[in-house]
């Protein structure tokens, strides 16, 4: 009994992904558009890349939670780079990267994503990853994941349950296409590795969740609008993302007002997560 109440206090109190399919969707067409027709590219203060695209679907998005959720506060990447931070201290929040990947969509690659997640005590609870170049979505909420197979009309055709794998002989890492260290490399080879493939965005959480990758070490700089989503897809198909001292990644942390992860490690499979913590 004690232990359903503990479950039931770490659920989102409404469905969240109705809503952020919605958002991710009207804001995956934008970002397709202008795909599709070019943009100029700036730089922000902190030498990050951001383009039109960024800037609408955030829009967008920000338009559906508040409609939706008017009483939750938002944190997202655009607002965040213009000052616009509202106090999230003790209570729930959304985390919203409109554009993930940028840098792919600027080199035309089609990685970027989408990125919406829930967040309730430091915990992801629900996330969506769209990728609406490659016409796919993940999206997770309650222990549940599913992958949504995207029509060209920006509707979802099908859906699919999605799980992490059971730890293979041979393993597959995944590590960033564009922030690769020396300590992923050293990582690899300690853990011995068999195969790393190199992907952008968080798309590397929805391969794990999906079993088709088993772990994603990451020892550059990432921000949580970066990391939320996907971890909570993540973790609703049975994985999990720790610290390098075996805890949970969190969320909101109190003394971080900059947003900035430490480095972690994102396991297919919780129990070889905690084997390996």
């Amino acid at each position: 009994m004690q232990l359903r109440r503990v479950i039931a206090r770490l659920q989102p109190q409404e469905p969240m992904l109705p809503t952020f399919e919605k958002a991710a969707l009207e804001a995956g067409r934008k970002i397709i558009e202008i795909f599709r027709a070019g943009c100029a590219v700036s730089t922000k203060a902190d030498a990050t890349p951001v383009t039109l695209a960024d800037q609408e679907a955030e829009i967008i998005i920000l338009a559906h939670l508040r409609r939706e959720f008017p009483d939750i506060p938002v944190i997202a990447e655009e607002s965040v780079a213009a000052g616009h931070i509202p106090e999230i201290a003790g209570r729930p929040f959304f985390l919203v990267d409109p554009l993930d990947g940028t840098r792919e969509f600027v080199d035309k690659r089609k990685e970027f994503t989408v990125n919406i997640a829930y967040i309730e005590n430091g915990v992801p609870l629900a996330g969506i990853v769209y990728a609406p170049a490659l016409g796919v979505a993940f999206v997770g909420e309650s222990g549940s994941a599913e992958k949504l197979h995207v029509a060209d009309d920006f509707t979802v055709g099908r859906r699919e349950k999605i799980t992490v794998r059971d730890e293979p002989e041979h393993r597959l890492a995944l590590a960033s296409r564009c922030h690769n260290s020396p300590a992923t490399d050293s990582f690899l080879k300690t853990h011995a590795i068999s195969e790393c493939n190199n992907i952008g965005s968080s798309l590397k959480f929805c391969l794990l969740a999906e079993g088709k990758a088993d772990v994603y070490p990451r020892f550059t700089r990432t921000m949580e609008w970066d990391t939320a989503a996907g971890d909570a897809v993540l973790r609703a198909a049975g994985g999990m993302t720790l610290t390098l001292d075996g805890q949970p990644l969190g969320y909101g942390k109190p003394g971080n007002p900059d947003f900035v992860n430490p480095d972690f490690i994102s396991w297919g499979g919780r129990k070889q997560a905690l084997q390996r913590a």
